[in-house]
């Protein structure tokens, strides 16, 4: 028995530059801006300032973005690409499946990505001041409870017929309290993130099956 928590979430990706050095440019800009965003805070950001440290004319950035507020969504885009990415390849790499299990690899891949892209965490954990961000991550969310709703249920971990709004109050849960760990520290407060994790997984257990809660070798 295996368990595929890979998301299909892929709502409003923009079209991806074909040519190298448009890519490359993309990337620049990308990169740049989630620099500036740790150093002065996402408020302070603008095109000009990205395109400056980007090392290219803002006519140019143009091409790619029309407002800053782009850059932050395609930013999110890219942050939680990875994010699902590590949940799928950490959740997969488990020998016993059970929620507890479950629920500790995928909080703690999260915090993995945290971890090595900051401005993810100054842009929603501490921001949440992009309207297009906040629906983007929103939608995310809810496809990734049903993902994990569904994909437990066919491993056996959780009731069949659980209503999906079971799976979405866990995810916003977990979201809320990153959220809140993530608030003084950019490391993320390590009681508060332990607390998470027994906060998602209590709740999750109380719809789990024997196996569900006893764990299955895979």
């Amino acid at each position: 028995m295996s368990i595929d928590l890979t998301t299909s979430v892929s709502a409003r990706k923009r079209r991806v530059p074909q040519q190298s050095r448009s890519r490359d440019r993309v990337v620049r800009i990308l990169d740049a801006a989630a620099l500036l965003v740790c150093e002065d805070g996402v408020e302070a950001l603008s095109t000009r300032s990205i395109a400056e440290r980007a090392e290219i004319p803002v006519a140019s950035l143009y091409q790619y973005f029309a407002d800053k507020d782009e850059i932050l969504l395609a930013l999110v885009e890219r942050d939680i690409d990875e994010m699902d990415a590590q949940v799928a390849h950490d959740v997969a790499a488990l020998t016993v499946l059970s929620v507890r299990n479950v629920v500790s690899a995928t909080m703690d891949a999260f915090v993995k990505i945290y971890l090595q892209r900051p401005a993810f965490v100054m842009i929603w954990l501490r921001g949440r001041t992009n309207q297009a961000v906040k629906e983007f991550v929103r939608e995310h969310n809810q496809q990734v409870a049903s993902d994990l709703l569904t994909t437990c249920m066919n491993a056996g971990l959780i009731e069949t017929g659980t209503n999906a709004l079971v799976a979405e109050i866990a995810i916003e849960m977990g979201d809320r309290c990153f959220q809140l760990a993530f608030e003084s520290s950019m490391t993320g407060e390590p009681r508060i993130l332990a607390e998470a994790k027994e906060l998602v997984t209590t709740y999750l257990e109380r719809h789990a099956t024997q196996p569900g809660l006893e764990g299955v070798s895979v």
